[in-house]
Order: structure tokens, then sequence, then C-alpha cells
């Protein structure tokens, strides 16, 4: 990384205690940004992420991913001495990223009051299915339940079958947009309130609370506004969009699909002129959104019978010659080949040590939302279980080898 790479969140400390994707998400972002993330992990086996998705050797693409440019520290906390670790960073740190079960911190005696008493200026963002507070708060849940809590999963698919998932974790994604999002607002809020000499900021309101579900409750749009006042009760569509047409995914004749949203009423016109069909583009039951809506299933087979008879490569050429929004729809092999992700450094190239071999030019995503022209470079991959204990243990908390050694043993071993 050079000198003049922007780093805004530099200097900020991160102490995180999640697994899986949610809270490790939000330190991804964070550290992306230039916060210092310190990821603590279980002895033996660390964060679960290191297994999902393990095609070789002893850690995922997926761990090294999501917990790029962090530092990994093995701790017990079901320890007194990796308790105690814990509380040592937590004085040294701005902010704690956890996503256990509600309850969970409380019962290690890590509660935010504790926490508060040893760092009355950190920020704590909480993850989990349902929220600290209400009536499910109590209730364990991934973030499948969450989407299908929300309403999300019931929105997609087609509508003569059951709900269907989307491929990634998106429920856990977003909610670790919002706790990164929570993070910066109150490190903003604490460093805005400082020149006028105003009181630290109360606990209540240093307590970022994100619901898995309510995360994805959040992207539903108007979902709840339009049943409630119109008694709309929207359902699975496919690939459409509920009451915008045309737009939807289209197989062409080698095979391939392209997405076309052609729904713009001035766009539509166009649209119809390029497959042959100026008819539907003047039909006066076709001039808006509402009245496409009711003949989608006619719209659709005309578009069908124009790009099955053409290449998905001459059917964008010639919809993007004529203006109207259209594009392939993309593999992993298409993304890591394609000019426009290379010239925004979206495809970062690194060596992985998979703990079995060494494979090289390995792409992974870039960094989002790009500062100057390109993505800003990964800094490093997710770390080795433990690779950087003596720097934090031993460095910044100065902790003997000894103390190192209780913090970082199982419990079982503590006890033996």
């Amino acid at each position: 990384m050079t000198d003049h790479t922007p780093q805004p969140l530099a200097g900020i400390r991160v102490l995180e205690l999640g697994n899986y994707i949610a809270a490790p998400t939000a330190g991804r972002l964070l550290a992306d940004f230039g916060a210092e993330v310190i990821k603590i992990e279980r002895p033996g086996t660390g964060d679960e992420l290191r297994n999902w998705r393990l095609y070789k050797g002893t850690t995922s693409m997926l761990f090294r991913t999501i917990n790029r440019n962090k530092k990994s520290v093995v701790l017990d906390l079901r320890s007194e001495a990796g308790k105690e670790a814990v509380k040592a960073l937590v004085a040294e740190c701005d902010v704690l990223l956890e996503n256990f079960r509600p309850g969970t911190l409380e019962r290690w005696g890590l509660g935010p009051e504790v926490l508060n008493e040893i760092n009355p200026e950190l920020v704590i963002s909480r993850i989990s299915a349902f929220g600290q507070t209400g009536p499910l708060s109590h209730r364990p849940g991934f973030a499948a339940v969450a989407e299908a809590f929300s309403g999300f999963r019931n929105l997609v698919g087609d509508p003569d079958r059951a709900p269907v998932r989307v491929g990634v974790s998106i429920g856990d994604s977003i909610a670790g947009l919002y706790a990164a999002f929570g993070v910066v607002m109150s490190l903003y809020q604490r460093e805005a309130t400082r020149p006028e000499g105003e009181k630290r900021i109360a606990l209540s309101d240093r307590i970022i609370d994100v619901a898995l579900h309510e995360a994805m409750f959040s992207m539903m749009e108007s979902l709840i506004p339009d049943n409630q006042a119109y008694g709309i009760d929207r359902e699975r569509v496919g690939g459409r969009m509920e009451g915008i047409a045309p737009t939807n995914a289209y197989l062409c004749g080698d095979g391939a699909s392209i997405v076309v949203a052609g729904n713009g009423d001035s766009i539509y016109q166009r649209y119809m002129e390029v497959i042959g069909r100026p008819d539907l583009g003047i039909d006066p039951g076709l001039q808006t959104n509402a009245d496409r809506w009711e003949r989608r299933d006619e719209l659709d087979a005309a578009i069908g019978e124009w790009t099955a008879a053409r290449t998905a490569a001459e059917c964008l050429e010639v919809l993007d010659d004529a203006g109207v929004p259209a594009g392939p729809i993309y593999t992993a092999v298409d993304i890591g080949q394609d000019p426009q992700y290379a010239a925004r450094n979206m495809i970062q190239k690194f060596d992985v040590d998979t703990g079995e071999e060494t494979l090289h030019n390995v792409g992974f995503p870039g960094i989002v939302p790009v500062i100057g022209e390109q993505s800003l470079p990964i800094q490093h991959l997710g770390p080795d279980l433990g690779e950087h204990n003596q720097e934090i243990l031993g460095g910044l908390l100065a902790l003997s080898a000894e103390q190192i050694a209780e913090a970082t043993a199982t419990k079982e071993n503590v006890n033996a």
C-alpha cells in the first residue's frame, strides 16, 4: 500500500468478537478503510467460517475474503484469562463488534455496562436475529430465518413454487453494512461533540442494535404501506419486478440469457422498435407501466421470440445501440475476464496458502466504495488463526509468554 492511499478510518481500533458473516462483514468494511480490526477467535478451530466452502486445505476462501485486512488473535472467552485479555483490549479500542445470541456477553461478564466501566467512549455494535429487545430477542436464528421473517423470502422465486433463497448470505451482509454504518455514525457523533465540550455520549446511544430481520425488512421498499393503504399483498413474480414491465431475463439463441429493463415509457417505444414490434409500441393499451404489467405475458413472449433468434452478444449490441438498458448475466468466469472490473481494480490478485499448497494469482473482490478512480488495494487476506497473538497480546497488552499461553489455551487446558 502506498503512502497516499486514502485511509479515512486510520487511528480507529476495533475489537471483533463475531463469527460467521454478519459482524465480520462490519469488521471488513471498517478494516477496508483503515481501521485496525483485531479479530478474536476461539482456540483450535477459530471462526467457523474457516471451514465453510472449504474445498482444500485448512482455511476457506470465504474466510480469507470476509476477514481481509484484519488481525487474528486467539482467546478463550470461557476462561478468566481470556476474559481479562478482552477487557484489556477493550480499554485500547474505539469499537466492539459482536453477533452472539443476546445475553451471551452478559453471561460471560462482558456486558455493555462492564465494558462501559472499562472504556466510557466505546461504541458497541450488536448483531442478532431479532435484536436485543422484544418478545423474540432471546431466540437464535441465522440469516435464512431472518430473511423469511422480514418478508423478503416470500418475494423470491416463481409464483407456482415454494420461495427460494438467493445464492449469497444477503441477510448477514446487509446487517453487516448497517452495523458498520451505525459505528461510523457513532464515531462521528463522538468527534463532533468534543469541540463543544459536551458530556460523553450516553451508553444507550453508543449501542448499535442491528437485528437481521429488520435489516432485511428495511430493504422491502413499500411492502407494508402498499398493503395497509391499498390491501396489496405482493407475490413472487420470478425474474420480473412487481408492477413494472417489461423487465425480465430472456433466453437467447446461443443458450445464454440476458437481462433487459425496458420499462421506462420512452425506452419502451424504442424497445419495441428494436424487436420489430412497433405495433406494441404504439398500442394505446400499453402506454403506462400499469397497462404493460397487465399484459406482461404477451410482452415477454414477443421479446423472448426476438432474443431466441439471436445470440446474447447480438441482442446486447442492438439494444445498446438503441439505448435500451440491458446486460449479460455474468458467471464468475465472466467477471474475472471483464475489462470494467479490471479498470477499477475490482479483482485483486493474491497468492494463497491453503495449508496444503500455494495457489498463485487468485482473484478477490476489491474494496467498495471507490475513493479516487480505482478500488483501494487490499492490504492482506484473512489471517491465519492466531497470526497476530504476539503482536497484540505481547505488544499492545505487554502480556508475558506465560500470560499469553494461559489466555489462548482452551478452557479444558486451563483447568487441567
